[in-house]
C-alpha cells in the first residue's frame, strides 16, 4: 500500500485535466485540488500510522497489509470490521467525501469470489482482484451516460456515448464520454460500465462494456467542474470556507477519445447480459449502499454536534422545539448507524464462501439518505435562521482594529461563547449546507444512489428477486384465510351469536 507522499507523487503522471479553459500541469500542486489531494494522502498515511492501522487494514493469505474493505469478506465479524474501518477513513473528512479510495472496493472485492460471472474474463478479474487489494488504488467510475437527449435511444446517440470502435488483437479502442467522474482528477483509475441497457439493437452490443482506464491513459481528458476548493482560496480563509478550502471531491466528465484498453483491463466485451445485470448480479448494489449508509452515518454525526453546539450558542437549547428538532436528527443519525449494522449482521450468501451486505436494508438506506439530508438542512434553517447571515464578510474583519471591538461586542454568543468562535462555528455550518460547495452536497445526497424512481423500484425489484414479496402477501393471506362470509374459518376465535344472512 502507498502513502500520502507515494500517493500524490503518483498523481504526477501527465494526466489530462481542465478547468476554467486550461489544461492543469500539476494536480497536486493547483489550487483547485491540491488540499482535496491531500486529504486523500492523509487516508494513505492513516493505512501505516500505528494509531489507525488495525482498525484499517488485515493481513492477506499472502501475508502483506490491505484495507479491510478491499478484502473478499468471509464472515459476519469480516463485514463489522470493514464497516469500522470505512467510518474511520470517512471521520478523516466528516463525511463529506464520499467517493473515497476504498468506495470502488465495493466493486473490486468481489472480482474475485464473482469471477466466472465475467464470461471470457474470469481470469482478468481474479487479476484485478489481487491487484486492487495489494495495491489499494484509487478507482473512480463512470457508469452513467451524458445527459443530452434521453428521449432518443441508445443508437441515436451512439457517436456520444462511450462504445468500442475498433478491435484489435491485443485489445479495444473506446471512444464517448461518461459522467460523473467524481474525484477523478485524484484517481489512478477509471472503472467504465453502464447503469442502462445497453443493446443498441440489430446485434449492435458495442456498448456493452465493463472495463478499466488509467487516468493518463492516451485519450482520457477530463472536463472538471468549477472548482470550490478554488473558489475558497480566491475569497476567503480556511476560518471562512474550512470544508470546502479541503474536502471538494471535484467532479468531471470523462472524455475517452480514442482510448487502447487492452485486453488484461476488460471485463466484458459485447455481452449485454453481463453489461446489463452486473450491478445487482455481482453484490456491487450490497456493498455501494453498504459504504455509503456508513459514511452517511457518519456525516450525521458531525451535523448533529454542529447542530448542538449551535443551539447552544444561540442559547436555545433549552427550549422544548428546538430540543424535540435535534431529538430528530439524532433519531435519523442512530436509523443510519443500526442499518448499517444491520447489513453487516444479516448478510447473504455469495459464491466461494463469500457475506455479501444484506441488500434489503442497503435498499432502504438508498431511499432514506435523499429524504433525510434536505429535512435537516431545513432544520439548521429554522433553529439557526439569521445567524447564518449575520456573519461578518470573511476572517480579515476580525484583524481589522478598527472593527473588531465592534465584533466582539456584537457577535458573541450564549455561555461565555466569544466573537470569533461563534462565528467560526456559523462559517462551518454555512459552509456545509449554504455555500456552493453545501448546495453541491445537497443535490450530491439526493442523487447518490440513483435517480428517484429507480432507487423506490428497486426495493420492490429486489424485494421481488428474493422473494420476500411473495411472502409479506402470504402473511397478509393468512390474516384474510381466517374468516370468510360464513364467519372465522379458524377455530381459535368464538363465532358471532348472529348468522350472516344472504340479502335479497
Amino acid at each position: 500500500m502507498m502513502n500520502g507522499k507515494e500517493y500524490l507523487e503518483s498523481l504526477r503522471d501527465g494526466r489530462v485535466v481542465f478547468l476554467n479553459g486550461e489544461k492543469v500541469e500539476d494536480v497536486t500542486t493547483h489550487p483547485a485540488y491540491r488540499n482535496a489531494a491531500r486529504s486523500y494522502a492523509r487516508m494513505y498515511d492513516a493505512l501505516h500510522d500505528p494509531d489507525t492501522k488495525d482498525v484499517l487494514t488485515t493481513k492477506t493469505e499472502d501475508g502483506y497489509r490491505t484495507h479491510k474493505f478491499f478484502k473478499a469478506p468471509k464472515s459476519k465479524q469480516d463485514l463489522i470490521e470493514s464497516r469500522d474501518a470505512i467510518a474511520e477513513w470517512s471521520r478523516l473528512s466528516y463525511g463529506f467525501m464520499g467517493r473515497t479510495p476504498d468506495y470502488k472496493a465495493s466493486f473490486t472485492a468481489h472480482l474475485e469470489p464473482f469471477a466466472d460471472y465475467y464470461k471470457g474474463f474470469e481470469n482478468n478479474a481474479r487479476n484485478w482482484y489481487k491487484k486492487a487489494v495489494k495495491e489499494v488504488p484509487f478507482c473512480n467510475h463512470t457508469i452513467i451516460n451524458p445527459m443530452l437527449d434521453r428521449s432518443k435511444p441508445l443508437h441515436e446517440n451512439k457517436d456520444v456515448f462511450v462504445r468500442a470502435v475498433e478491435e484489435r488483437d491485443d485489445g479495444i479502442i473506446v471512444s464517448g464520454a461518461k459522467m460523473v467522474g467524481t474525484a477523478a482528477a485524484l484517481t489512478h483509475y477509471n472503472f467504465v460500465s453502464n447503469y442502462a441497457p445497453t443493446d443498441l439493437g440489430d446485434g449492435d452490443q458495442s456498448h456493452a462494456l465493463i472495463f478499466f482506464v488509467p487516468m493518463n491513459a492516451p485519450g482520457v481528458k477530463m472536463i472538471s467542474r468549477q472548482s470550490y476548493e478554488l473558489l475558497a482560496a480566491k475569497s476567503g480563509t480556511p476560518f471562512d470556507y474550512p470544508l470546502s478550502s479541503r474536502f471538494d471531491e471535484n467532479d468531471a466528465v470523462i472524455v475517452l477519445d480514442h482510448v487502447f484498453i487492452p485486453w488484461e483491463d476488460v471485463l466484458t466485451y459485447k455481452n449485454v447480459e453481463v453489461t446489463n445485470s452486473f450491478f445487482v448480479e455481482t453484490g456491487f448494489f450490497n456493498r455501494f449502499t453498504f459504504h455509503g449508509c456508513t459514511r452517511f452515518a457518519v456525516k450525521l454525526d458531525f451535523m448533529a454536534g454542529l447542530l448542538m453546539k449551535a443551539t447552544e450558542t444561540a442559547g436555545s437549547s433549552v427550549f422544548r422545539g428546538v430540543q424535540a428538532h435535534v431529538g430528530e436528527i439524532l433519531a435519523w443519525r442512530n436509523t443510519f448507524w443500526a442499518m448499517s449494522d444491520a447489513m453487516a449482521m444479516n448478510p447473504q450468501e455469495g459464491p466461494n464462501g463469500v457475506v455479501i451486505p444484506n441488500g434489503h436494508y442497503g435498499a432502504a438506506y438508498r431511499v432514506l439518505a435523499p429524504m433525510v439530508w434536505p429535512k435537516m438542512v431545513e432544520v439548521f434553517e429554522k433553529i439557526v435562521a439569521g445567524g447564518l447571515i449575520q456573519l461578518p464578510s470573511s476572517s480579515q474583519d476580525f484583524l481589522n482594529a478598527e472593527l473588531r471591538p465592534y465584533l466582539d461586542k456584537y457577535y458573541r454568543g450564549s455561555n461565555g461563547v466569544d466573537a470569533e468562535e461563534r462565528t467560526k462555528l456559523m462559517k462551518m455550518i454555512w459552509d456545509a449546507i449554504g455555500s456552493e460547495f453545501g448546495g453541491r452536497h445537497e443535490l450530491y445526497e439526493i442523487n447518490y444512489g440513483g435517480n428517484h424512481e429507480n432507487i423506490r423500484l428497486e426495493v420492490l425489484k429486489y424485494a421481488d428477486a428474493l422473494g420476500n414479496a411473495g411472502q409479506y402477501k402470504a402473511f397478509a393471506e393468512q390474516a384474510m384465510a381466517d374468516y370468510n362470509l360464513k364467519g372465522w374459518t379458524n377455530k381459535t376465535w368464538m363465532q358471532t351469536e348472529k348468522e350472516p344472512q344472504l340479502q335479497n
